[in-house]
């Protein structure tokens, strides 16, 4: 359990963010799909179970991010996390050169960053760590955090206690499911709209 008793959560403002996009649009981002029917209305059900507490109205598809890129540009790096179509093109070849068949995952357990709730996933053969490898010896990730895989259900609406959202999780039961992945995925997302839709760019299918 990431989140930690006694502690405050972090409430999202619905607002633009100009002091990080800098006018930018194009967030760009290596995911896997969420596509299998019963797995979204799972996570549609314990979503729910919480939409008192999230941000409602969120457009955002079901996802577990791979790599943070970046914002997409065409040539010319501006900004520290700016990210060049010719850094994507030599990451997919480098995926390609692994020559990956599908693999599976598995959902684990329910749990909170400060700002969202989320479910954690488990990859027992370790297929995630080689591929953001490959990514990683293309460009840095824009990311603070330790990575760790998970699908978000929702970001917090306001900031609080986190004994009420721990006391929540503990009285649900989760059912182990599988994620089947044949596929990996790169698109982005509008900076502007807060948890605005992924538009898939470009598309690697696993053997």
């Amino acid at each position: 359990m990431l989140l930690r008793a006694d502690t405050q959560l972090i409430a999202t403002e619905i607002r633009d963010y100009p002091e990080w996009h800098k006018g930018r649009s194009d967030y760009g981002l290596w995911y896997i799909e969420i596509d299998q029917p019963e797995l979204i209305q799972y996570l549609d059900k314990i979503k729910a179970q919480f939409s008192d507490l999230l941000l409602p109205a969120q457009q955002r598809q079901y996802h577990i991010t791979l790599f943070v890129s970046g914002f997409l540009q065409p040539a010319v790096q501006q900004y520290d996390d700016d990210f060049q179509i010719q850094q994507l093109q030599q990451q997919i070849k480098r995926i390609k050169a692994l020559q990956l068949t599908a693999f599976e995952l598995e959902i684990a357990q329910i749990d909170s960053f400060s700002s969202a709730l989320f479910l954690q996933i488990q990859d027992h053969q370790g297929v995630l760590a080689q591929i953001r490898q490959q990514f990683a010896y293309v460009s840095g990730e824009v990311a603070a955090l330790e990575y760790c895989p998970h699908i978000t259900l929702g970001l917090y609406r306001e900031a609080w206690l986190s004994d009420m959202v721990l006391q929540r999780i503990q009285q649900l039961s989760l059912k182990t499911m599988k994620i089947q992945v044949k596929k990996l995925t790169f698109g982005y997302y509008k900076a502007q709209i807060l948890q605005g839709l992924l538009y898939p760019y470009q598309q690697i299918e696993l053997g």
